[in-house]
């Protein structure tokens, strides 16, 4: 069993309802009088956790070699008759294409079958896809699948168990990697605001901010990056003054009118700088940002969900309430941005390095994209070393080494 992706971004579950058969030897033989069965869930409707145990000698299962029932087909529905829907007791149920014997033994397997082949299809309908979820329903699979092929001696079950096994290994390393966390890793789990694919597209915005900004000063490279967000997808966006005074502080009208000039940006005819000002959320400004109207290629090319998930994440890091009280300038603010989109998920800055526990990220890229020198970056660091923004910081050997505080591990951009 597997889990994978439908045509329209669905989770689909291969497997909930279709089954492979094999042959092979079993590697155990069955149940015996003295064992005893526990499952997390108990049979019923809705699958809530709880145990449930069995003991006795499988019926199933003769005092001789060990037989491998054969399926019953699916009765026929009767006219006035319970609907084949409802599985009570003698009544089958059906897990990956497999029917479940009415007199299969011990009962709390049979039943915990039934409830999962349900389960199963219930996920299958749901508005949204929880990993989580699922990787519990293969677990839940793998040991009722295990069971059931040492009751009925069947070697085919066994591999659906080890199938279903992989499932829910592979299934948890899915939502792991979308929610940027260690599989089985120590630790509280921390809620990422973006997946390692929006991580992704932020270093390409910055990368983009870098090479693109049409001023060298960091004050425009701040109003480029947040402008570049908001009209990333249509070359159009709308702005705020309190947007605009938030990134900018003092030097908001001097750096939007030098934008404008230089052509970079468009504002609506009969607006200038001092009128975007002093535009109010309910009437905001639509601001055009030429390089970004949509053409046959798209130099920012996500999806609008990224576009609000990434606006919003440059959006916390500008208005970070610590660098805010320190009075952090936009140079500081900008490599605030960078850190946070170049950390892996524990903080650490720059990708794992062979050999190292992590070679950081060049001083010299850095210092293109915030507008300074590579000199002056420590000082910036420091800043945010003293606003916890950076737990420690060292920019020896041309590199900035580091991670970032416990408190921004949320806005971490998951290399």
């Amino acid at each position: 069993m597997s889990a994978g992706t439908g045509d329209r971004g669905g989770l689909f579950v291969d497997g909930a309802d279709s089954g492979r058969q094999g042959r092979g030897k079993p590697d155990r033989g069955a149940v015996t009088g003295g064992g005893s069965v526990m499952f997390s869930h108990a049979p019923g409707v809705g699958g809530s956790p709880s145990a449930a145990a069995a003991s006795g000698r499988p019926g199933a299962v003769g005092a001789g070699a060990p037989s491998v029932p054969r399926a019953r087909p699916a009765p026929r529905p009767r006219p006035g008759g319970v609907p084949a829907g409802h599985l009570g007791a003698g009544r089958w149920g059906k897990i990956a294409q497999r029917i479940v014997p009415d007199d299969l033994q011990p009962e709390v397997l049979r039943l915990e079958l039934t409830e999962l082949g349900n389960a199963f299809r219930a996920y299958q309908r749901r508005p949204e896809p929880d990993l989580a979820v699922l990787a519990e329903l293969h677990d839940r699979k793998a040991r009722a699948f295990a069971l059931w092929a040492d009751v009925t001696d069947d070697a085919s079950l066994r591999e659906e168990a080890v199938r279903a096994e992989a499932a829910a290994r592979t299934t948890r390393e899915m939502n792991a990697n979308r929610l940027g966390i260690e599989v089985d890793g120590g630790g509280p789990v921390v809620q990422r605001l973006l997946t390692r694919g929006q991580g992704a597209h932020a270093r390409g915005v910055l990368e983009h901010v870098r090479v693109h900004a049409p001023l060298p000063g960091a004050e425009a490279r701040l109003a480029v990056l947040m402008l570049s967000l908001r009209a990333a997808r249509a070359g159009t966006g709308n702005v705020t003054g309190q947007d605009l005074s938030g990134w900018l502080q003092g030097d908001a009208e001097r750096v939007l009118h030098n934008l404008v000039d230089v052509g970079w940006l468009c504002l609506p005819e009969g607006v200038d700088a001092a009128d975007a000002l002093d535009s109010r959320p309910e009437e905001p400004t639509q601001v055009t940002v030429p390089s970004l109207l949509p053409a046959e290629t798209r130099p920012l090319a996500f999806g609008k969900v990224t576009r609000a998930r990434l606006s919003g994440w440059a959006q916390r890091v500008v208005g970070d309430r610590k660098l805010r009280k320190k009075k952090a300038c936009a140079a500081t603010r900008l490599l605030a941005v960078y850190t946070a989109a170049h950390s892996r998920p524990d903080g650490r800055l720059g990708e794992r390095a062979e050999g190292a526990e992590c070679d950081g990220v060049g001083l010299d890229a850095v210092a293109s994209f915030c507008g300074l020198r590579p000199e002056d970056i420590t000082e910036h660091a420091a800043l945010l070393v003293a606003a916890e923004w950076l737990a420690e910081a060292d920019t020896a050997g041309g590199r900035l080494r580091g991670r970032l505080g416990e408190r921004v591990l949320p806005l971490s951009g998951l290399l």
